[in-house]
């Protein structure tokens, strides 16, 4: 049972971006996807989450092909996905934020308000649960936008991913960030993350892959790709350290 990326690849416009990548995360792990700026990541995250078809290949969850499931079904097969841009709205409290996020799926209305306490709880936003989107920090607004993507699914995602989670938050909030992150893996949830902030990222992930123009470059563990001579050489540089 895991979330599968399995042999695809993507050609826009006659030039090859995904090239026969495979990668696979289990319930539980958190699962880093790096590389440098063109190699192919953003467009690897949007065939797992299903904004983009491959040309080849399969994307499986569990065994169950979803390849040419639209994002609204993989999210209720238990599919979250946090988008690098702000996702929440921003004339609505916190509140009436997760509420509608909550619409979209099969709890009853007791169901609903019973989850939304329970979000708000586990991620702290009980401070500023009435505010107002436009009025949230990027730590606050990050933390609303990760609770409203653990609505999907009859009893949360099974997988969630994450794209650019610490980006344009400060360092406190990205070890906040860090903790939420590691809870839901610990919790059970597969967890696939693309950043920038390569050491942060590195620091929770159990895997990672690196990606260089479409290509799986190299896999491993956080220690082991820091190590790698390759990596070194066309992404983390020689003086990287963790």
């Amino acid at each position: 049972m895991n979330l599968k990326i399995h042999n695809v690849s993507l050609s826009i416009k006659g030039r090859l971006i995904v090239n026969d990548v495979s990668i696979t995360v289990n319930p539980g792990e958190v699962v880093g996807l790096m590389g440098p700026n063109g190699a192919g990541k953003t467009t690897t995250f949007n065939l797992a989450v299903g904004n983009i078809k491959p040309d080849k290949g399969q994307i499986l969850m569990n065994g169950k092909n979803i390849t040419n499931l639209p994002l609204p079904i993989r999210s209720r097969l238990g599919l979250g996905y946090l988008t690098q841009e702000a996702s929440i709205f921003r004339d609505l409290t916190v509140k009436d934020n997760i509420d509608l996020a909550l619409q979209n799926s099969s709890y009853s209305r007791a169901a609903i308000r019973n989850r939304r306490e329970q979000l708000i709880n586990e991620f702290n936003l009980n401070n500023f649960v009435e505010n107002y989107g436009y009025q949230l920090s990027g730590g606050e607004r990050r933390r609303c936008e990760i609770a409203r993507a653990l609505t999907v699914g009859r009893k949360g995602p099974k997988y969630l991913l994450l794209d650019e989670p610490f980006a344009g938050i400060d360092p406190l909030a990205v070890n906040d960030l860090k903790k939420l992150i590691l809870k839901l893996s610990s919790d059970g949830v597969g967890i696939l993350i693309t950043d920038h902030n390569v050491r942060e990222t590195l620091l929770i992930t159990n895997k990672s892959y690196v990606l260089s123009e479409g290509k799986i470059l190299a896999n491993g563990s956080s220690t082991e790709l820091a190590d790698n001579p390759i990596v070194k050489k066309y992404y983390l540089g020689d003086n990287f350290r963790l």
